[in-house]
């Protein structure tokens, strides 16, 4: 029922638009486009025809690239924080408990369970903002960032998961982060790290040290030597930095007499075997029934394999070469036992031994900003000259997207160039369009700058991208027609002034269009229409996920073609008169030179002449 309700308040909605329509809005449309816009039009070509006058369309170029210049001056002071991809309230932080190698699968749940416990009383036990806390303790355990996914009983994780956005409030679950890494401190022999969801692509973790070597132990002196040195200068943002070097394996080390062992006529090869045999066991045959086939295991029962005693006592069974007879040995009459320490695991990328440090960084601070201070600090530590320490993780997928982004830029511009030159034949024009991409970046640096919003590398380099196009396209409006006018014999200016005018109307409904429909995105404006049109409640509220993802992109076309309007209207007719006085002064002047025809169509050629020809010569033209 009340689905056909919402269908009827909707086809309400709009009658009752039609009605407002007929009766209001054509009045107030007409009354717009016959009294309104024909005085904004009528004041933008007194501005035209004011900014085309002597020199002011080369001041009005030079004013612009001088602030293009100083944009990025004003960016470089201001400082915004730039990030590599946005980052939004958490919807579910992750505990990770890390043990020794080794521990029993029940005690890391014991710890596991005290981590649980402190998350509690954080959080609360009738938090409204709260979902569910999950815990898992070897299963699914696991940092994904580690690119680990074994199951390991020395892991645990507890998982918080919030309520979605839209239920919160406008309560804040980032505060809960830093609550969390407080309260977990403290658990003696316990690797403990807090983290939030990852958006966008998978990439490392912000602050990763990738430490190369040959020799392992001296890559582990060095690694343990510079987490040593960056703890001791307790940089800001830094979580903890953890290694992944595991040196804390407990090893049984089973030595065998070799010469009591050839004594005997024993091989290592078979000890090896035959304690293989009883601890993982061996086939030796297989039960068939009508569905499918099952191993026959050989080994001892478990109390004796997991039994150090009972394997020593274990009897070595081999044929005597001497006396051609079946003899028996216990194992400890040609072996020892002992326990040592050894490494869990040597890692390697490109050939080379690797161990890397990271961490995450605190909320409040920026990660570039952390990661260039612990670059610096690296910087200084004397390390050995076999040993290689660069930044990898966050940093290095942001350097990679820096790279790509920018190399789609410069293909967008080419083909841009490509299709430009195909349709006016002009360099000067195509040059003239292109520049428009350029200065548009005054008002994306401004705009980020002023109000100091955080730049991602990622979605203002793809807002950049996309803004060339509805730039191009306008300054493509403007020209098409100015040369449509001057082929019906209108004089140049004129042509300028008269394109600006007409074009003007499009121009802005294409810019104002495209920033009006961006502006719910950049702010995060939600509405439930379905709850609107069946319970006359909308459910408005402002923010939440795709705000902080698509929000630095829509934010990056909204300033970039608010600048780029005034761009198109009022610098573009500027650049076309100067471009058409140029050539015309260039045609004058390769003519009084006297030069062969063929070379008075060279473009290059053409410019070299306007540079370096005499100034009587000009003179001489202008008289």
């Amino acid at each position: 029922v009340s689905g056909h309700a919402g269908l009827g308040n909707f086809a309400l909605f709009f009658m009752l638009l039609m009605v407002l329509h007929r009766f209001i809005l054509d009045k107030l449309i007409k009354g717009f486009q016959q009294k309104v816009w024909p005085g904004v039009q009528n004041i933008y070509e007194r501005i035209v025809t004011w900014s085309l006058k002597g020199w002011r369309p080369v001041g009005l170029l030079f004013s612009t690239i001088l602030l293009l210049i100083l944009s990025f001056v004003f960016t470089a002071i201001r400082a915004p924080k730039v990030v590599f991809f946005p980052k939004s309230d958490p919807n579910f932080v992750y505990v990770y408990v890390t043990l020794p190698i080794g521990t029993d699968v029940a005690y890391t749940d014991s710890i596991t369970h005290i981590v649980e416990d402190r998350v509690y009383k954080v959080v609360g036990d009738s938090n409204t903002l709260v979902s569910s806390i999950i815990s898992n303790v070897a299963i699914g355990a696991t940092d994904p960032t580690d690119g680990d996914r074994t199951t390991a009983p020395n892991k645990g994780k507890v998982s918080v998961s919030f309520v979605e956005f839209a239920k919160r409030k406008g309560q804040s679950t980032a505060v809960y982060l830093d609550k969390i890494r407080e309260a977990v401190k403290g658990i003696p022999g316990a690797e403990i790290t807090v983290d939030q969801e990852r958006n966008g692509p998978p990439v490392g973790k912000p602050i990763s040290i990738e430490i190369y070597g040959d020799d392992f132990t001296e890559l582990a002196n060095a690694s343990n030597g510079i987490k040593r040195y960056l703890d001791s200068l307790q940089i800001g943002g830094v979580e903890e930095l953890k290694s992944d070097l595991q040196n804390n394996k407990p090893e049984l080390v089973v030595d065998i007499d070799r010469e009591r062992a050839n004594r005997e006529g024993i091989f290592t090869g078979q000890i090896g075997s035959e304690m293989r045999t009883a601890v993982y066991g061996k086939e030796v045959s297989k039960f068939r029934d009508d569905n499918d086939d099952y191993p026959i295991m050989l080994r001892m029962v478990e109390s004796q394999r997991n039994d150090i005693d009972a394997l020593l006592n274990m009897k070595i069974t081999y044929r005597d070469m001497t006396t051609f007879g079946i003899r028996q040995v216990p194992l400890s009459s040609v072996a020892k036992v002992h326990y040592q320490n050894t490494y869990g695991g040597i890692k390697r990328k490109n050939q080379k031994r690797l161990i890397t440090l990271s961490s995450n960084v605190l909320n409040g601070y920026n990660p570039n900003e952390v990661v260039a201070n612990v670059t610096a600090a690296i910087e200084k530590f004397p390390k050995p000259d076999a040993v290689v320490v660069k930044m990898a993780g966050e940093q290095e997928d942001q350097k990679e997207s820096q790279d790509f982004l920018q190399l789609a830029m410069l293909i967008s511009v080419g083909l841009i160039f490509m299709t430009l030159m195909l349709q006016f034949n002009s360099i000067s024009k195509t040059m003239l369009i292109i520049s428009e991409v350029v200065l548009s970046l005054i008002g994306v640096l401004l705009g980020f700058s002023i109000f100091k919003m955080e730049i991602s590398i990622v979605m203002t380099g793809v807002g950049i991208v996309a803004l060339a196009g509805i730039v191009v396209r306008n300054g493509i409006l403007l020209v098409e027609f100015t040369d449509l006018l001057r082929e019906q014999g209108m004089e140049t200016k004129q042509a300028i002034i008269q394109a600006g005018k007409t074009r003007m109307t499009p121009v802005i409904l294409t810019a104002t269009a495209t920033m009006l429909g961006l502006v719910p995105l950049a702010v995060g404006f939600n509405i439930d229409f379905e709850s609107l049109f069946t319970h006359f409640d909308p459910h408005i509220y402002f923010g939440g996920d795709n705000v902080a993802f698509w929000g630095p992109l829509s934010w990056t076309m909204i300033f970039g073609l608010g600048f780029a309007t005034f761009l198109t209207l009022i610098l573009v007719p500027a650049m076309y008169l100067i471009s058409d006085n140029m050539k015309k002064r260039a045609v004058k002047i390769l003519e009084h030179l006297d030069l062969p025809p063929f070379l008075k169509y060279v473009p290059f050629f053409t410019l070299i002449c306007m540079l370096f020809v005499k100034r009587d010569v000009y003179k001489e033209v202008e008289q």
